[in-house]
């Protein structure tokens, strides 16, 4: 018995050990979280004195984390934006600027070189680069200040965890970092090389008419943002040539290493990706003044693009969203003026084969690669711009360079938003916009005293008969003989119906004098022809509450003029059948607790991809190619090599394989499919968003409403159900009250996962809620100031 008692106790004893071991863990990782959380977050509250300031500033944070500025200076009051930028999202802001100079595998290592090279060889940091130049004195003087104030939120010596967990510090911020991201928001926004590599592909295999079918032409009876009456200037387009031009496919496969490297960095074209902004007039509101909206859709990110501020000086007064690293509200209102963006996407890119005799210039770029050797990389460049595609150094076949708009020096957008934050009426604004260049943006207008308008503003080639949906030949029969003038670009003033809706659809009739691009260029017309359909229903009263319901709308127009073909589709099996009863009577509305949105949606992901099988790749059609072929019964529809005759067979075939699929996702009862199981926004890190051990402390998902096409767009990712782009941010302007104004951003003010408002917004944006857009302390609820006084 006294031997047992000892092994009792000696358990016991054990027992006691281990929980002391466990407590002592706990205690040292508690330790190390509340180190970290201090040695990271950001001083908020108090006093702090900072060189580089004429005078005091105070940054009063409201209950979400949004920093309100008031300076004696305008230049004050962008130092303090250029401070706050760096306190809340230091990493993001490094990261971008290294994505820009190609300098992510200095600290990703290898896995980010594919990167770098698409980076370096189109030179984004040397097109930046000359940006500053060309600038004028204020914003050059604005973007002085924002860059001291980086510095010196940075000397506070506050460390991101993306810091310390990758072990390297960020260097000074320079002032070329201040406008270096709009050169890829120019990728992302304005190009069509993509496009040129796939009606490349397609033509070589399946000729005109199958370039039509991959990708068809925007609708005869389509909504266009300008109607003929409102063009500035009409006449009859010279007929496009007959490109013959064509490219190897060493070549093609050379030019999609590019487009798949910018992937990996978030930018592409995906079907569905866009913009919704409108303006409504004063005859058209309750009020009898203008509402603006606008709700940019670009890749989710954790954290997200946008970065809401209030900044207030002399003269600079301005709310809205900003970008961290970019001294301006790029989208928002100031005392007097509203205005909102959304994507023109004129065709601005051409890519040039040159000939056996063309002349080059060369650089090498010698990329560091943590952990790793230096590698170098040759570039070269024609009168064109870089060459694209050589494979590192080597040839691979035709030598086919760039040009581009966005990569030209002399770039003076920066001016044209600094101008936006200042102008007082429609005359500031179109001289603002003078200075813009790329990426051309719809422009939608407001002001206090009821005007209403819209500008296309950026440079866009003229080509003499050929339309730049081909790579031509560099022998200098197909060059750019200039730009639109300004004054020919799409806009309107006071519309006589009170109305522009624009949503990346077609910007103006075949009446219109230049061709802005192909009939290609355009989203599919769903989104557009909702708003407005939405809009127009109440012909007058309409209110900030009506124009909240139309940003969040739901419904599918694709399923609308899909739903018969799909309908008629014969079952193969019980799921089948089953699928197609809960299909029948559904309203389109793609909520997250419906079963039909799900099965629509994967179908819709299968029929997207009917041209794989003659294309040989990856290429997904868009809705309304899919629907083409539906309603003809299409060539693309038939696949030889799995026995599919005809657009029947393929709905037969494609819908059991959804079935299947979301069986083998969710269970066998097709009445427990509900959407939100699988459709989740994803609003993923750039760099840790697939780590393991990491992507659970930066990454935010939740199940989101919307689809393909929706005005609130939430296309599922092919494969995954993943939201991975939307609404990154929403604003609604009355402007019969500014201060009654609302807005939103998909996920939080903070970057760093330890602090605060890292994703407090995302339920709201989610549940199609706002924040007060308001300049008025007592709409900010409990807030915490940071006087900021110079010192030495």
């Amino acid at each position: 018995m006294a031997r047992r008692g000892s092994v009792g106790h000696a358990v016991a004893g054990i027992g006691r050990g281990l929980l002391w071991l466990v407590l002592i863990v706990l205690a040292a990782v508690l330790g190390v979280v509340i180190w970290a959380r201090a040695t990271s977050t950001p001083q908020t509250s108090g006093d702090v004195t900072l060189g580089g300031l004429s005078g005091p500033a105070t940054v009063t944070r409201d209950q979400w984390g949004v920093p309100h500025i008031r300076a004696a200076s305008d230049e004050d009051a962008v130092y303090a934006l250029g401070y706050v930028h760096w306190q809340d999202r230091a990493w993001q802001m490094d990261f971008q600027r290294r994505v820009v100079a190609g300098r992510l595998s200095e600290v990703l290592g290898e896995p980010a070189l594919a990167q770098d090279k698409f980076l370096r060889t189109w030179g984004f940091q040397g097109a930046a680069e000359s940006v500053l130049p060309a600038l004028s004195e204020r914003s050059r003087s604005l973007v002085r200040a924002y860059t001291a104030g980086v510095n010196a939120a940075m000397a506070r010596g506050k460390v991101a965890p993306e810091f310390r967990i990758l072990g390297y510090t960020p260097e000074p911020w320079q002032e070329v970092d201040s406008v270096s991201w709009s050169k890829l928001m120019a990728y992302d926004l304005g190009g069509n090389m993509d496009d040129e590599v796939l009606n490349t592909r397609v033509m070589q295999r399946l000729g005109q008419q199958g370039l039509d079918e991959v990708t068809a032409p925007y609708p005869a009876d389509g909504p266009t943002i300008l109607s003929g009456d409102e063009l500035a200037k009409t006449g009859v387009r010279p007929d496009g040539q007959e490109n013959t031009a064509m490219l190897t496919d060493s070549a093609l496969n050379a030019l999609q290493a590019h487009l798949n490297a910018a992937r990996e960095l978030g930018l592409q074209a995906v079907p569905g990706k866009g913009s919704n902004d409108w303006v409504i007039g004063g005859s058209r509101t309750a009020s009898g003044k203008p509402i603006l909206a606008d709700d940019p859709h670009l890749a989710l990110t954790s954290p997200m693009l946008w970065y809401l501020a209030d900044i207030q000086g002399p003269t600079l007064k301005a709310i809205g969203a900003s970008i961290p690293g970019l001294p301006a509200i790029v989208i928002g209102r100031n005392e007097r003026v509203a205005w909102g963006v959304t994507n023109t996407n004129p065709d601005v890119q051409d890519l040039y084969i040159e000939p056996a005799d063309a002349s080059f210039t060369q650089r090498q770029e010698t990329i560091k690669v943590k952990g790793g050797e230096d590698v170098t990389l040759t570039v070269r460049t024609s009168k064109h711009g870089p060459v694209v595609s050589d494979a590192g150094a080597s040839d691979v076949g035709p030598r086919v360079a760039l040009k581009w708009t966005a990569l030209q020096p002399g770039d003076t957008t920066m001016d044209a938003f600094m101008g936006l934050n200042y102008a007082q009426n429609w005359e500031d604004f179109k001289t603002a916009l003078t200075r813009y260049v790329a990426p051309s943006q719809n422009i939608v207008y407001a002001d206090v005293d009821g005007n209403t308008g819209y500008y296309s503003p950026g440079r866009v080639p003229i080509r003499d008969g050929w339309d730049g949906s081909l790579p031509v030949s560099g022998d200098g029969s197909r060059e750019w003989t200039g730009y639109i003038p300004f004054g020919g670009l799409p806009h309107t003033y006071n519309p006589a119906d009170g109305l522009v809706v624009t949503a990346n659809n077609k910007v103006v009739p075949d009446s219109y004098a230049y061709n802005l691009g192909n009939e290609r260029n355009w989203a599919e017309p769903y989104r557009a022809a909702r708003i407005t359909e939405l809009l127009t229903a109440k012909p007058d009263g309409l209110t900030v509450q009506d124009v909240k319901a139309v940003q969040l709308d739901t419904v599918s127009l694709v399923w609308q003029d899909m739903k018969d073909a799909l309908l008629a589709t014969q079952p193969d099996g019980d799921l089948s059948r089953q699928a197609l009863e809960l299909l029948r009577g559904w309203d389109g509305n793609e909520r997250i607790d419906a079963v039909a949105p799900t099965i629509f949606e994967a179908w819709l992901m299968g029929l997207q991809k009917m041209a794989q099988d003659e294309l040989g790749n990856g290429t997904t059609l868009n809705s309304l190619s899919v629907l083409k072929q539906l309603q003809a019964d299409g060539e693309l529809c038939r696949d030889e090599a799995a026995k599919i005759q005809n657009c029947a067979a393929t709905l037969t075939a494609s819908l059991k394989t959804a079935v299947d699929d979301l069986s083998a996702r969710l269970g066998g009862n097709p009445a427990e499919w509900t959407y939100g199981k699988l459709h989740h926004v994803a609003s993923n890190h750039r760099a840790f968003g697939n780590v393991s051990a990491l992507a659970w402390l930066f990454n935010h998902s939740a199940p989101t409403n919307g689809g393909t096409n929706t005005v609130n767009v939430a296309r599922p990712e092919g494969g995954t159900f993943r939201q991975t782009h939307g609404p990154s941010y929403r604003q609604i302007i009355d402007l019969s009250d500014p201060n009654k104004s609302v807005y939103i951003g998909s996920l939080g003010q903070g970057g760093n996962p330890l602090g605060a408002h890292v994703s407090d917004q995302q339920p709201m944006w989610i549940a199609g809620e706002y924040l007060p857009m308001s300049t008025d302390e007592k709409d900010w609820g409990a807030v915490k100031t940071l006087t900021l006084t110079p010192g030495k």
